[in-house]
């Protein structure tokens, strides 16, 4: 097995043993929604959609992989939790957030929770063939098209309120935009992994229009970088770079191509995916860490490096170089891991710090948060083992 595929199998085995041992709640059900830097749980910390849906994938792709059935036995409390206290009965979706007691609390729909709902529960399905799992996906997909797809210009909505009424406060998006790149990276995310399992006509119909979305809209064709905020028109409104973003596109749309398996899309999709690769080269510094952003209207770098940007650069460049055959894009996904294993792997209290200062200190934040979760690094050591055992 190949050098960088053995040390993420181990490290891969190492942060599911992180979460397996600090995260599960077993006086109320599911897991904790915040552990401090000390791995000590804040009890009245709400739970979001976000990191349940992420935690539910985690361990059924870890079942899936491993065959080891403490990995299921975690996958059913995620899945048996997001289903009793997220699922919204009377009006359809997901809540964006409930209580430590699993009360509903910001009961708003946002595209984004629900994408990573049915990333979750798509993955649960594929490890445990448990059909409520596919039925509860397949509902929320139709939930989202009926009251989020765009039909006259395309793509999806950003938010809306409790009962699916449109909303001002988009809560993710810079007012008044109501369509971005996140939510619409994290959607064809979720129609690709649901696709795998459930091949219906209208989700390959949605997966190829996102397809579409990105090459023709969501990506610049001057520069191969997402633009982050759009109006209903497609209007660009934010000219951010996003460097994890966009390397993290890079990748993904070239998996979605491939689960397609439509030849002239993945042509296309190919060559846009190898430019967003070599554009965010630029964004790398010496050290071989992307930096977070940069907005070119005020010049401003925000050259912190985020934990799950490494995840995400190190599989973007290993994809790139394995579409190109060009060594540097390898030397680089080899960096990226270097920087990992020096710099944002904690061996003293587990799993992986969330920022790394420009000064390359730690920054000692919470472990586990509503945005804080297992999925960018478990799937990136996933991805490389994949890839490269």
């Amino acid at each position: 097995m190949d050098q960088l595929a053995r040390e993420n199998l181990a490290e891969w085995k190492r942060i599911l043993a992180y979460w397996e041992k600090y995260t599960p709640d077993y006086q109320r059900g599911g897991f904790h929604g915040r552990l401090n830097y000390e791995n000590q749980p804040i009890l009245d910390a709400p739970r979001s959609i976000i990191l349940t849906g992420r935690i539910l994938w985690t361990f059924s792709l870890a079942y899936r992989y491993f065959h080891r059935r403490k990995y299921l036995v975690l996958a059913d409390r995620a899945y048996h939790y997001l289903y009793n206290h997220f699922r919204d009965t009377k009006n359809g979706g997901v809540y964006w957030s409930v209580t430590a007691n699993g009360a509903p609390l910001e009961t708003r729909k946002q595209l984004y929770g629900h994408a990573f709902a049915i990333y979750g529960l798509s993955e649960y399905y594929a490890a445990s063939k448990f059909k409520p799992a596919l039925d509860f996906a397949q509902e929320l997909f139709k939930t989202v098209d009926k009251h989020g797809f765009d039909a006259q210009r395309g793509g999806y909505y950003e938010a809306f309120g409790t009962d699916w009424a449109v909303v001002d406060d988009l809560i993710l998006s810079k007012q008044p935009w109501n369509k971005s790149q996140n939510t619409h990276l994290h959607i064809i995310e979720a129609f690709t992994n649901l696709y795998r399992v459930w091949p219906d006509a209208l989700l390959r119909e949605r997966v190829a229009h996102l397809t579409d979305a990105f090459l023709d809209k969501l990506i610049s064709p001057k520069t191969y970088r997402l633009r982050l905020f759009f109006d209903e028109n497609w209007t660009p409104k934010d000219e951010t770079v996003s460097y994890g973003h966009d390397i993290e596109a890079s990748w993904l749309l070239w998996e979605t191509a491939e689960v397609l398996n439509d030849h002239a899309r993945s042509e296309r999709v190919k060559q846009v995916c190898i430019k967003m690769a070599e554009a965010a080269c630029s964004g790398l510094g010496e050290d071989g860490a992307l930096d977070y952003e940069f907005d070119p209207l005020t010049n401003h770098h925000n050259h912190e490096r985020s934990w799950w940007v490494l995840a995400e650069q190190m599989v973007g460049f290993l994809n790139a170089f394995q579409l190109t055959g060009q060594q540097h894009f390898r030397d680089k996904a080899d960096k990226s891991w270097e920087f990992i294993k020096k710099y944002v792997i904690d061996n003293q209290k587990g799993d992986w710090f969330g920022t790394v200062k420009p000064d390359l200190t730690p920054v000692k934040n919470d472990k586990v948060n509503f945005w804080k979760c297992p999925y960018h690094n478990s799937r990136a050591c996933y991805e490389v083992v994949r890839r490269l055992g």
